[in-house]
């Protein structure tokens, strides 16, 4: 079997010169992207006394995790030219099934939580089955996704909250300090974590390789000898797992699984993807740019809501930074095919 690496990388004068261009343009991006977040924080900062503390600083980096671990696994799939819609239902239901592994079936608390992270990789791997081998596009095959994960979780939880009162630790993943003296969560230990695994599984393995392939040119990838669809349903199993541990997660902060929550979640983390430089078009893409991503949208909302803005008109304004996001997504595709 041939490996195969993205068109980008081309070993001619030309196509090094173009790779060379194109990592600045992607540094440029991140760097843009760091600098904006850095000036949105500042702003805050001056406008309200109480933004700039450590306990809302924590306050951040807490209400990132949720929404940071779901855009991690959506720039593996985005990058590959895809879309998860089902994300953010999909980790209701996740956490779901947490409350039913753990709270209905009494498991143990670690059989518990990797059930809930491995059913996240189920309806993964759904997704990709009907995407690869019924040829489904990704748009509608996740939004269909969406709409199941949504009843599902109603279904299995009787529309009704599962609380975790009787699970000991169980709340401990998200809001345990492992470092003592120190109030710092361990849900945001455990996104530095995984953040620095997907970078590593990203830009150093076989999975990373081939997810740019299939984004830079699924044609030349498939003709190179590469099983696409096999490796177009591994990275949406992949990403599955991330929609699962986010749901263990955000149901360990809340001390309950909720069934109607998730809706709006996937939006913020596909936005944040997007922010973070990498390309709906698939082929670009980072983690780090992700993270930056997923920070500027917990700095606003964080922000937003201290100034006491209407919810209404914070809707408005991700509103806003997600149309900018995608523009300048597209100005950057036009850019690099000019």
């Amino acid at each position: 079997m041939t490996t195969v690496k993205p068109h980008r990388a081309s070993t001619s004068d030309g196509g090094s010169a173009n790779g060379v261009k194109e990592l600045v343009r992607n540094r440029l991006q991140q760097l843009l992207a760091f600098a904006s977040l850095i000036v949105i924080y500042v702003f805050f900062s001056i406008a309200s006394p109480y933004f700039f503390t450590y306990d809302n600083f924590t306050a951040i980096l807490f209400s990132t995790v949720v929404i940071g671990t779901l855009a991690i696994g959506t720039t593996f799939v985005i990058i590959t030219g895809g879309i998860d819609l089902s994300i953010g239902t999909g980790m209701a239901l996740c956490a779901v099934m947490s409350g039913v592994f753990l709270v209905h079936l009494g498991l143990p608390l670690p059989l518990g939580v990797l059930g809930a992270v491995l059913f996240g990789g189920l309806v993964g791997l759904v997704n990709g089955l009907n995407i690869a081998f019924l040829k489904i596009p990704p748009f509608i095959a996740t939004l269909a996704m969406m709409l199941v994960a949504e009843g599902l979780a109603l279904v299995l939880s009787d529309s009704a909250p599962i609380y975790f009162n009787d699970v000991p630790g169980y709340v401990d993943i998200s809001r345990g300090n492992l470092i003592p003296g120190v109030d710092f969560p361990n849900a945001v230990l455990v996104l530095i974590v995984v953040a620095i695994v997907a970078g590593v599984l990203l830009t150093r393995s076989v999975l990373g390789r081939y997810t740019y392939s299939i984004g830079s040119n699924e044609e030349a990838t498939a003709l190179s000898g590469i099983d696409v669809r096999r490796w177009k349903i591994a990275i949406y199993a992949f990403a599955g797992l991330f929609t699962g541990l986010a749901g263990v997660l955000i149901s360990a902060r809340l001390g309950s699984a909720q069934p109607a929550t998730g809706m709006g979640y996937e939006l913020q983390a596909i936005a944040a993807v997007v922010i973070g430089g990498t390309s709906l078009s698939g082929g670009k893409g980072s983690i780090l740019g992700t993270l930056i991503g997923a920070l500027i949208i917990s700095v606003l909302n964080n922000g937003l809501q201290i100034m006491s803005i209407p919810q209404e008109w914070q809707n408005v304004i991700l509103g806003c930074v997600i149309l900018v996001a995608v523009y300048a997504d597209r100005m950057r595709k036009g850019e690099t095919s000019a």
